[in-house]
């Protein structure tokens, strides 16, 4: 028969006294019964390499649903899309009303009617083309920088500063990228 040891006279274990008491030896024949179950229960297989999380990522599951940062993604890309169609198009939108008002004083309207309709055609043609221009923009470099910060996070199965840093320097190129091109074109437009 196991002798338990004498209880402590400290004042936290007095306090503590109607709570039981677990001893070692209690724990260890406890310890001996939670192996026998273990051998009949399969462990998690927790050895998947960052590879194998990275393509989780981007394949569907088998109720043909997308991951949770994919969807998260998408959203973005569609709110960064929205955001930057009304950033360009409103500013465009009131210049080119005003531009077609100042440059039309000569024109011979039926009505009035006939010269607000003119007008607010030429707005919204401002409104579509810059609206256009920053929309797509904004949503590829929304869309790069999401996608590296989170397919690192997934890679690494971790959160670190570091993934917005290489996903900001990734979308910076874009930027770059996006700048030369728009230089180019206003040099070749006119040709």
């Amino acid at each position: 028969m196991e002798v338990r040891p004498p209880a402590p006279q400290s004042y936290l274990c007095r306090a503590l006294g109607p709570f039981p008491r677990v001893f070692a030896a209690g724990a260890v024949a406890a310890d001996s019964e939670n192996q026998k179950l273990s051998s009949s229960v399969p462990e998690p297989d927790y050895l998947e390499s960052g590879w194998d999380r990275l393509r989780d990522l981007f394949v569907k599951d088998e109720q043909q649903r997308t991951s949770k940062e994919l969807e998260n993604i998408y959203k973005a890309a569609v709110s960064a899309g929205i955001i930057g169609w009304a950033y360009g198009g409103i500013p465009a939108f009131i210049h080119a009303k005003q531009h077609y008002v100042e440059q039309s004083q000569a024109e011979i309207y039926h009505n009035r009617f006939d010269a607000v309709q003119s007008a607010h055609r030429a707005a919204t043609r401002g409104f579509i083309r810059y609206g256009w221009r920053w929309s797509w923009r904004t949503t590829v470099f929304v869309t790069i920088f999401n996608t590296v910060n989170t397919s690192l996070n997934v890679y690494r199965n971790k959160n670190a500063l570091s993934h917005f840093v290489i996903a900001g320097g990734k979308t910076f190129l874009f930027l770059c990228f996006s700048v030369f091109s728009n230089m180019v074109w206003e040099i070749f437009k006119d040709l």
